[in-house]
C-alpha cells in the first residue's frame, strides 16, 4: 500500500492522477490485478473520465457547481456542505484493472482526484492486488 500527497491549487479542480496510479502498478512488480484507489477525505473524491478534451472536466465542475451551489440553505456550519455533497456523488474509491503491468483504460480515459474544498494538501492511498 502506498500513500501519496496530492496538492490542489483552487477550491474545485480535477487533478489527473493516472500517471501516479500507473507508476504504483509498475512498482508493485505484479503483472495483472487491481489497483484500489482510496481518497480518505470527506470533501474530495475520485472518478474516471475523459482526458482528451479539458472542457470535459470543466463541464463536470460547472454542472456540479450549478446543481450544488456553494451557498444554499445548508445546516452544516463549516461552509463546505456543497463539497461534502459533490465528493459523495463522485465517490471515495475505485478499482482499476491492470494487465501486463498497464492500466486497463481506453484511449481517452484518465483517473481524476476531485477536489471540492481546496486548495489543500490531500492524500491518496493506492493498493495493488494480484489477479494471477
Amino acid at each position: 500500500m502506498k500513500t501519496y500527497e496530492v496538492i490542489t491549487h483552487v477550491r474545485e479542480e480535477m487533478v489527473d492522477i493516472t500517471a501516479l496510479v500507473s507508476q504504483t502498478v509498475t512498482e508493485s512488480g505484479l503483472n495483472s490485478g487491481l489497483a484500489f484507489c482510496f481518497v480518505p477525505h470527506t470533501t474530495a473524491g475520485i472518478t474516471i473520465n475523459e482526458n482528451a478534451d479539458p472542457d470535459v472536466t470543466r463541464d463536470i465542475l460547472y454542472k456540479l457547481q450549478k446543481e450544488i451551489p456553494r451557498h444554499d440553505a445548508y445546516s452544516h456550519t463549516e461552509g463546505n456542505s456543497d463539497a461534502h455533497l459533490k465528493a459523495s456523488l463522485m465517490g471515495f474509491s475505485l478499482a482499476v484493472l491492470f494487465e501486463d503491468k498497464k492500466l486497463v483504460l481506453v484511449r481517452w480515459q484518465a483517473i481524476y482526484f476531485c477536489e471540492f474544498d481546496g486548495p489543500r494538501r490531500r492524500h491518496l492511498i493506492i493498493r495493488t492486488v494480484s489477479g494471477d
